[in-house]
């Protein structure tokens, strides 16, 4: 079994909306086993990207990488897998589109817990890394547990 990871509590906002995400991954692979009609996986996702994980990955982007570097290696890859996701949530209603955003959301997430945070925690200063925990309380989303068809429960 894998040792939890100790997360920087200016880290901690983050790693707990990447646990939304992987529940929205979870609410994917329930509603494609159940034959939810796909455009209410679709509302849901589209909801789902737009009021969480583009806000996620617009702090991400202005906040987190660039205590990395522009040009590191793993900056590189999360903003590549940041794009990869954003034309997928893009995309059509289809059980294809959907494997493809719950299998890479998934990876990614995994990725930056276990990679990216990681290098950050180990390679960014205290005191830069006070700067992000009080930016990221700024963020306000709305719950995604207040979505009214929770299709992952129910057929």
């Amino acid at each position: 079994m894998t040792k939890p990871l100790k997360r920087h509590k200016a880290l901690q906002p983050l790693s707990r909306e990447h646990h939304q995400g992987l529940l929205l991954c979870w609410k994917i692979r329930e509603g494609l086993k159940k034959g939810v009609e796909h455009e209410r996986i679709k509302s849901y996702t589209d909801f789902f990207f737009s009021s969480q994980l583009r806000p996620h990955f617009n702090f991400e982007e202005k906040e987190i990488f660039p205590l990395l570097g522009n040009e590191h290696p793993l900056t590189l890859r999360a903003l590549k897998e940041h794009h990869r996701l954003e034309s997928l949530f893009q995309g059509e209603a289809s059980e294809e589109n959907f494997s493809s955003i719950e299998k890479e959301l998934n990876r990614h997430i995994r990725f930056e817990e276990r990679e990216l945070f990681s290098e950050l925690q180990e390679t960014t200063s205290e005191e830069k890394l006070q700067q992000i925990s009080h930016k990221e309380e700024e963020v306000i989303t709305p719950n995604p547990d207040d979505w009214d068809d929770k299709f992952w429960l129910r057929n």
